[in-house]
């Protein structure tokens, strides 16, 4: 259907309704002109998940389909979706500043994060998602160009005011907008559309779209520390054993750059001076419990022994004078991979931390390179991460064993890698903002601990590291080790082992990710009963003698998140003696004691530095289990404390597998159920179902604390 827009009877532009049809309960495919046969999704290549899906049900369609339009000009495509009045929007990728997106204007392009929420950032992902439960994702491997309700048009049927700044105080310098256009530079494109009838479940089903959510080995939620970029094999075993002795959690070890022979750009091999036995090195680590990871970044050294033969399929241009292979092509995997496989994943590697495959531009390939395949250097730049990430895997998947890494970038499509984003920018507030915005987009983050101006500061950073997808102590340039601060050295192992102990709730809260597409890790605007409403106001103060043109916008709440099923957690950062909570509607409870907190009511907590603020909801179970050095191996049975909170009966799903391999991917996995309710006196009882016969039972004692008192 073709429609003609007029204002004053002189038309302003063409465009046509997007096509639309259905591809799972609750979501739709849309097609606009003539979409590349290269994007997002053809290069993370995801399996939806759809029986998953088809247990959430079917939605109706969230939008008005007359007003989802799209137009090609010059060869560029434009979209255009509506907005209402009040309308919030969430998404866009991993923003460091920013939660609510709504007149963001973004340019959506693969970067090192510079400071600014300009969509220049590590996972760029072109999905957003509405207060109203929906959301859309457009599968472009495009620089996008998007205007988040931030361009009013003169066609509007909700326009804005005409307002006069001389006498009118409600005037704006940002005009009212009811639509979200974004620029694709293509002659067509694929959308689609998610329904909820809630924001969470519009996250799941794109989530569960894109294959579910990564479900790691037991290990890669244990504790890793990077050592130091320069050290030996000697150095690694002796930090290890320090690790032990000083009774700290450690799952795996990373080594940085002074691994390989040569770095930047890199051959792939050991250093034979730093590192005479790799394998040697690799057994000795396994008798401890502890596993390895490798970083790299992709980019070939003319030294490299494998470098001649990828010749034919190296881009126009190099990165620190390194070759860059075009991995969208199926030869250069295969010479680039086995490499991986015969020197590093065949003798017990863990996995990798894959570097510096987002930006800057002035070291990375630029726009103007070509490439053997013939895509643009703009399409290698927003999917290098997930090609990188996908075939990485791949290795893993063939030797059945599961693997958890690190990565520099990713992109729509890439929900169910195994891979966590991480970056040197190092604001520990705007690492919070990340974490929370990563639940939008369908990406993991971590907020990571390094160097510290101050003890305080390093136990806080460490406090938020134990909530967050992957522990990870970060210490290639400084060398910082957990007892680095004595002051806070006592606080910290507490913290440490506090990970530990929560393995169960970590482990399934992942599977649920996987399984369901909820995000382990999310913002609270995603959850039930959460409103907005900050103390005072809420509205930023402004300063129009600094800039004539900036305007009050409400607070954002940016410093609390959900992490699992039933914990709030509200971090304090150095220097900070109170903060406020903002508790979503229901009885909450404090997790260390049990004692009520409140209910939908803003909360002051005073600080204390031997806790982060963690609160349960009503009837929240966390299964516990004793503390460790290590994640349970394979065929480790491990003991359960179960904690319930509050006042109501209620039941939590505990995921059990081996831990290690893909068998949970044909059915070799168990959820028992474990409930919580009064018997006829009024007394507490717990129980938890049996795992069915042939299936993974690795639960030793359960024991039980009823937290909340009467």
């Amino acid at each position: 259907m073709i429609l003609l827009f007029f204002t004053n009877l002189f038309p302003i532009c063409y465009a046509q309704e997007i096509r639309w049809e259905p591809v799972a309960p609750g979501i739709w495919k849309g097609i606009t002109g003539s979409p590349e046969d290269f994007d997002l999704l053809s290069a993370a290549t995801p399996e939806p998940r759809m029986e998953a899906i088809a247990k959430l049900g079917e939605a109706a369609f969230p939008l008005d389909s007359t007003e989802t339009l799209a137009r090609q000009s010059d060869g560029k495509t434009y979209l255009k979706f509506p907005l209402v009045r009040e309308e919030q929007l969430f998404g866009f990728g991993l923003n460091f500043k920013t939660v609510h997106q709504r007149g963001r204007i973004l340019r959506l392009h693969v970067d090192h994060y510079g400071g600014v929420d300009n969509g220049r950032t590590h996972a760029p992902v072109p999905f957003y998602v509405s207060d109203r439960g929906y959301g859309i994702f457009v599968n472009s491997a495009r620089y996008l160009d998007v205007y988040a309700g931030s361009g009013s048009r003169l066609d509007s049927k909700d326009p804005a005011l005409a307002r006069d700044r001389n006498t009118d105080p409600n005037w704006t310098a940002s005009p009212y907008s009811d639509a979200v256009e974004i620029l694709v530079p293509a002659d067509g494109v694929e959308v689609y559309l998610f329904a909820g009838p809630t924001p969470l479940k519009a996250v799941q089903r794109f989530n569960l779209f894109n294959g579910g959510g990564p479900l790691p080995p037991r290990w890669g939620l244990g504790f890793t520390q990077r050592v130091h970029r320069l050290y030996d094999q000697a150095e690694v075993l002796a930090e290890v054993d320090e690790f032990e002795k000083r009774g700290f959690p450690l799952d795996f070890v990373g080594l940085e750059p002074g691994w390989l022979s040569k770095s930047y750009p890199n051959t792939f091999d050991w250093d034979p001076g730093r590192f005479p036995d790799p394998e040697g090195l690799v057994a000795s680590l396994k008798k401890k419990g502890v596993g390895l990871n490798l970083w790299i970044n992709p980019y070939v050294s003319p030294d490299a022994d494998f470098f001649s033969e990828l010749t034919p399929y190296y881009g126009s241009h190099t990165v620190w004078a390194g070759a860059v292979p075009d991995l969208t092509m199926q030869e250069a995997q295969r010479i680039y991979w086995q490499k991986f496989k015969k020197d590093h994943v065949d003798i017990g590697v863990s996995g990798y931390k894959i570097d510096e495959v987002d930006g800057y531009d002035r070291w990375l390939w630029p726009d103007v390179a070509s490439f053997p395949s013939g895509l643009a250097a703009e399409q290698l730049r927003q999917t290098y991460g997930l090609l990188v990430q996908k075939q990485s895997a791949r290795l893993y998947r063939d030797k059945n064993r599961r693997t958890y890494g690190l990565v520099r970038a990713s992109n729509g499509g890439g929900v169910r890698f195994p891979y966590v984003l991480y970056n040197d920018y190092n604001n520990h507030k705007d690492f919070i903002t990340a974490l929370i915005n990563s639940g939008f987009s369908g990406i993991l983050w971590t907020p990571e601990a390094r160097a510290s101006d101050s003890a305080e500061e390093w136990l806080r950073r460490f406090q938020t590291v134990v909530f967050s997808p992957m522990a990870m102590i970060n210490a290639w340039a400084s060398g910082t080790k957990p007892w680095t601060y004595p002051e806070v050295a006592s606080e910290v192992k507490a913290m440490a082992l506090l990970r530990m102990q929560m393995m169960p709730y970590w482990y399934s809260s992942f599977a649920r990710y996987h399984f369901e597409g909820i995000p382990p890790f999310r913002g609270m605007n995603l959850e039930p009963g959460f409103v907005e409403k900050p103390a005072g106001d809420g509205i930023r103060k402004v300063d129009l003698e600094a800039n004539p043109y900036d305007e009050a916008t409400k607070k954002e709440i940016k410093d609390q998140y959900m992490a699992g099923p039933s914990l709030l957690v509200a971090p304090f950062f150095a220097g900070e003696s109170s903060r406020e909570v903002i508790l979503p509607e229901g009885n909450w409870y404090d997790f260390y004691d049990g004692s009520y907190a409140g209910n939908g009511e803003i909360i002051t907590v005073t600080a204390r530095l031997d806790q982060i603020p963690v609160f349960v909801r009503e009837g929240g179970i966390i299964p516990l289990t004793g503390p460790r050095l290590h994640a349970p191996g394979e065929g480790e049975t491990f003991d359960l404390e179960i904690r319930h909170y509050g006042e109501t009966a209620s039941s939590f799903y505990l995921y059990d597998d081996d831990g290690v391999s893909f068998a949970y991917e044909k059915g070799d996995y168990s959820w028992r159920e474990i409930r919580v309710e009064k018997d006829e006196n009024g007394n507490w009882n717990g129980s938890i179902s049996r795992a069915e016969a042939g299936k993974p039972d690795h639960i030793g004692k359960v024991s039980w604390t009823f937290m909340t008192k009467p």
